[in-house]
């Protein structure tokens, strides 16, 4: 049965393999702050409903049922984020929590409705790909900011939606999905990195700088 703790165990389980390949137990238990005796109550659970694989010391696996599942669910996130900065007005920093919450409760209807009424997008706000209905799902850049070394023009493919603070000062500084940057250099001793963001040099930590996913510029993006 399908239930809100079951979609989010499912979609964790979905971005961790995403980032990391297999994942541990310890691992959601981290993600989701549960405990570690919760997180095997519910491995079990996924696995009667036939939604994971799991072998004990080599993680959790999504079966293809449950790769459809949480395509599903986070098409309903996205799709919602998006609705709610193009039709309601939220600033983009506000809508993952609002998200979080609804992506559970929404009708297939309402999501196709959503989707018609905002054209069809292929992105959330924060240039992470929305699944299609089908399943299917656009891949994405994995290449983080913070491992930049040397200087070259990039764009901005996506960032991080969790931290709201981390959103507002993206947007501050101009580094946003679509728009072209360019790194310069790191300051000594693990310094902030200096952008170019265009007529502006601007700094960020690398902190934040790893929640920031970029790609080299190429012809198409001028």
């Amino acid at each position: 049965m399908r239930t809100p703790s079951v979609e989010d165990y499912i979609k964790s389980i979905y971005k961790a393999h995403a980032e990391r390949g297999n994942v541990a137990t310890h691992e959601l238990a981290d993600r989701l702050d549960v405990s570690a005796p919760a997180v095997s109550k519910m491995m079990r659970r996924l696995s009667e409903l036939r939604l994971i694989t799991h072998t004990p010391y080599q993680g959790v696996k999504l079966t293809r049922a449950g790769e459809k599942l949480a395509l599903e669910i986070i098409r309903h996130h996205r799709l919602i984020e998006l609705y709610l900065v193009q039709a309601m007005g939220y600033s983009w920093d506000a809508v993952h929590e609002e998200a979080e919450r609804l992506e559970h409760h929404i009708s297939e209807e309402f999501e196709e409705r959503m989707d018609v009424l905002l054209g069809h997008p292929t992105a959330c706000p924060h240039g992470d790909p929305i699944p299609t209905r089908a399943g299917t799902i656009a891949r994405t850049s994995n290449r983080s900011l913070a491992r930049q070394r040397t200087r070259e023009r990039l764009i901005v493919r996506r960032v991080s939606d969790e931290d709201s603070k981390l959103l507002r000062h993206l947007e501050s500084l101009g580094v946003t999905p679509g728009a072209a940057i360019e790194f310069v250099s790191q300051e000594p001793f693990e310094g902030p990195l200096v952008l170019q963001v265009g007529n502006t040099r601007v700094r960020l930590t690398p902190q934040a700088a790893k929640e920031v996913f970029v790609d080299a510029v190429d012809d198409d993006d001028g």
